[in-house]
């Protein structure tokens, strides 16, 4: 395991402590190192940081640079004591942290929405093209000797081309999704969320519709909301009931949005045609999980927003909202408490 480092630069006034919880994109930690007055503690891996290490290394800090695998609850902001002052995730999701508690001790929040929003949206149309061209199990012929002849009806899957695709949360993601959905011919998108967002919807014609209508309709279904008290376990055995038998279902915000159990059975009994997940409950799903034993369901490591350009853009974000949150500054992308 990998100990912390501290490199250190004092200008000007009190050393601003802060704690980075893994080794991030070098271009983020040289902003840190490079800023006058700032100390940096890093659990310098590519591994999560050890409970007992959290807890450790936020002890007395002022900042903290966390990303969407660390939960930040209750016991790790009483560990860190009255001097913190800014959290900062390298995420646009932030399930991980709790709010309430945040909120409660003063404590403000950076996040970085909008930097990942082409690359996850690139790779949500990658994996329902993948899901429903079925590629990962054609491949998988093509290495096992199942190729043998052209057959008219071998791995046909579905395709884009007239259907109806169904948004669940159409915010920056969902709509960038749509707008690269539109040009493969979809005939028409509906969407459903907490409430309608015509702004949103106008660029696609998309329809506001309840989550159960937009369940019966759809071809493809694309999950891309938030995870919150009342989305966690909105996919569920009722859910994939009132889907077609031929429809898809892609999964590319939070693995607690779906009933997991739920999925397993609808994919298992055809009740639906397939599933293409990036997220999971837990991550990383054991690989013993009966979803994998699915040919129907594609699964990928949460790599929404991996690509080096994305990663490096949300690490300097991630590390620029800190230190304007250290300095009581505006910050570039700030969560409103």
């Amino acid at each position: 395991a990998a100990r912390g480092r501290c490199g250190s630069g004092r200008v000007g006034g009190a050393a601003m402590a802060v704690f980075v919880t893994r080794r991030i994109p070098s271009e983020g930690l040289r902003v840190l190192s490079q800023a006058g007055g700032c100390r940096v503690q890093q659990w310098d891996s590519e591994e999560p940081v050890p409970r007992a290490e959290l807890l450790a290394g936020v002890a007395g800090k002022r900042g903290l640079l966390c990303l969407l695998s660390d939960r930040i609850d209750r016991e790790v902001l009483e560990a860190a004591g009255p001097s913190l002052k800014v959290i900062s995730t390298m995420s646009v999701g932030f399930d991980h942290l709790a709010l309430d508690e945040i909120k409660k001790r003063g404590i403000r929040v950076g996040y970085t929405p909008d930097v990942l929003t082409d690359a996850t949206a690139e790779l949500s149309v990658a994996l329902l093209l993948a899901t429903c061209r079925r590629l990962p199990e054609a491949v998988e012929q093509v290495k096992n000797g199942g190729w043998t002849t052209w057959k008219p009806l071998w791995m046909c899957g579905y395709g884009l081309s007239d259907s109806t695709v169904g948004i669940i949360g159409l915010g920056r993601i969902g709509q960038a999704i749509a707008r690269r959905l539109k040009p493969f011919g979809v005939k028409k998108f509906l969407y459903t969320g907490s409430r309608p967002k015509p702004e949103n919807a106008a660029e696609f014609e998309a329809e506001f519709v309840p989550l159960s209508r937009l369940a019966e309709e759809s071809d493809f279904v694309v999950v891309t909301c938030a995870l919150t008290p009342a989305t966690q376990g909105m996919c569920n055995k009722d859910f994939f009931a009132r889907m077609k038998k031929t429809s898809v279902f892609v999964n590319t915000s939070r693995g607690a949005v779906v009933n997991q159990e739920d999925l397993y059975d609808a994919l298992a009994h055809g009740q639906i045609a397939a599933a293409g997940l990036d997220v999971t409950t837990p991550e990383p799903l054991p690989t013993d999980h009966p979803l994998l034993s699915l040919k129907n369901c594609v699964i990928l490591p949460h790599i929404g927003s991996a690509t080096y350009a994305t990663r490096s853009t949300m690490a300097v974000l991630a590390a620029n909202n800190l230190l304007a949150g250290l300095r009581g500054e505006p910050m570039p992308q700030e969560l409103q408490l």
